[in-house]
């Protein structure tokens, strides 16, 4: 489930910020293609579009681990095959709503202040993606979940249509399609499906480009696969080694205590496979009416999970632990109009913080300036970046909250690059929507992603002096400090083919 080059010894120290990336990368999916698409970033209008804008469809899959492409060929042959597979994608907080949030904003969570799984009302929906494009002229619907803990009798601010489901479910929900509030029986992947087919249709006659966020409740838990797959047979799987992990006493107690089993990891990992059948079910179905229509090549096209989630790593069978599992997720991206086709493979270092900006970017909204320019929303607005342009990232910042004094967890916040990933738990508890502790560390974390992919080896547990400061923890606690109050956690340089784009980078 974790790619990372098992064997290869680290380059790096944490003081370089992961620079070996620098010469391995591939711009956006290699370098026979990078020349073109800076050449894209740069226009304003393409042959065959009516206003140079591409149509746009996000979909949002809810607990979708890497290791699940086998359940979703269409959409692997479509985007993945003909677009750009993403190697290296995070969940900045593995959790639904607060990724969601991020999705939507392009901001991490302790940015846009959606926490947990609870008070989407922090979220300012004056800074969301669906409202730049309908100011932009882009007419927007929304099928299927929107955050968790949204009121169903409220309308999903900024969308002209929607069917919106809470609480999600697989089977009977209530739903508010455009304003009328009641309960659907039908199974919700299927139901999402038609919704987004028939708006589809309806937008044959327009010249108004669309946004189109589809979002179904697929493959989160109970995992409950529509009535044909409910006896599919699926591969074997027989885990990885941190599955099979015995000595976990480098990890946290909570993980220490963690007792998920070999035989109930493949117990979730056969219902989301069966579950995700329908949701490339549903995939198949819009591309049947997009290349209907003639507009498959100038749709940009983003299929990510919202996080991952973990099968027993470390005796783990959930999400919202800072382990790969539950942070890393799929992203793929389709537009051949705008020059992404030819199934690509882009290893940078990526994240749901980057799909707003990309869209952005990709249709040209202007808000407070150009997004390129002085001022935009580009330029400084948001936490993440487009991916349409060539630029690496050295680090990410991954964040999580403990919820009330009762969850068992700590809050905990850590840095990833390319080499290693460095972790620090707090004494800090979000409760009654105020965080509250003395947010001392508690525990730490370090892991040489290279040479140890599914994280086994804590090597700062029990540390020397000496280990300590080969590792630099002094330092790497310094700057993840400093990426956590940041108006742009992470603060991470970005580095383009002309040079480095400094910004709180210690040299």
């Amino acid at each position: 489930m974790i790619n990372g080059g098992v064997g290869r010894p680290s380059e790096t120290s944490p003081r370089s910020g992961g620079r070996r990336l620098l010469t391995r990368r591939t711009f956006l999916f290699g370098a026979a293609t990078a020349a073109a698409v800076t050449g894209i970033c740069g226009r304003t209008s393409r042959p065959g579009a009516d206003d140079g804008r591409p149509n746009v469809l996000l979909v949002v899959t809810d607990d979708q681990p890497l290791g699940t492409e086998w359940a979703t060929p269409a959409l692997r042959e479509l985007v993945g095959g003909q677009g750009v597979t993403f190697t290296r994608a995070y969940a900045t907080t593995p959790l639904c709503a607060p990724s969601r949030a991020s999705i939507l904003s392009g901001r991490y969570a302790h940015n846009h202040g959606v926490l947990q799984n609870e008070r989407p009302q922090r979220l300012d929906q004056g800074t969301v993606l669906p409202r730049y494009l309908r100011e932009a002229g882009y007419r927007t619907a929304l099928f299927g979940k929107y955050l968790n803990g949204w009121n169903v009798h409220q309308a999903p601010p900024h969308f002209d249509e929607y069917a919106l489901m809470q609480p999600p479910k697989y089977g009977s929900a209530m739903w508010n399609v455009n304003g009328t509030v009641s309960s659907q029986s039908a199974y919700s992947t299927s139901l999402i499906r038609d919704h987004a087919v028939e708006f589809l249709r309806r937008q044959r006659r327009s010249e108004r480009p669309w946004f189109l966020y589809v979002s179904p409740y697929a493959p989160h838990k109970p995992f409950t696969p529509e009535q044909g797959y409910a006896g599919l047979a699926v591969p074997e799987w027989n885990g990885n080694p941190a599955v099979a992990e015995t000595d976990k006493r480098d990890k946290p107690e909570y993980v220490q205590q963690a007792d998920t089993t070999l035989g109930e990891g493949r117990e979730i990992r056969a219902g989301q496979l069966r579950t995700l059948r329908s949701v490339d079910d549903l995939f198949r179905a819009l591309r049947a009416e997009l290349l209907a229509q003639g507009q498959l090549d100038d749709t940009l096209i983003i299929v990510i999970s919202d996080n991952g989630y973990c099968w027993a790593d470390h005796g783990w069978g959930a999400k919202s632990v800072p382990y790969g599992p539950a942070v890393r997720i799929p992203l793929y991206m389709s537009w051949p109009a705008g020059g992404i086709a030819g199934g690509g493979v882009d290893d940078r270092l990526v994240a749901n913080i980057d799909i707003a900006p990309t869209i952005l970017d990709a249709v040209d909204v202007r808000h407070g300036g150009p997004l390129s320019g002085r001022g935009g929303l580009l330029d400084g607005g948001l936490d993440g970046r487009s991916l349409l342009r060539p630029q690496v990232r050295d680090r990410l910042l991954l964040e999580w909250w403990r919820a009330g004094p009762h969850q068992a967890r700590h809050s905990w916040a850590a840095t990833v690059t390319a080499d290693y990933q460095y972790v620090e738990y707090y004494d800090t508890v979000l409760h009654g929507g105020v965080l509250t502790g003395t947010g001392a560390i508690l525990y730490r974390e370090y892991y040489d992603l290279r040479r140890d992919p599914y994280q086994l080896t804590n090597l700062l547990h029990d540390a020397t002096p000496a280990v300590m400061d080969q590792l630099d923890t002094t330092f790497l606690s310094a700057r993840l400090a400093a990426d956590r109050k940041s108006g742009h956690g992470g603060g991470a340089p970005w580095r383009t083919a002309q040079g480095v784009v400094s910004r709180n980078v210690r040299r």
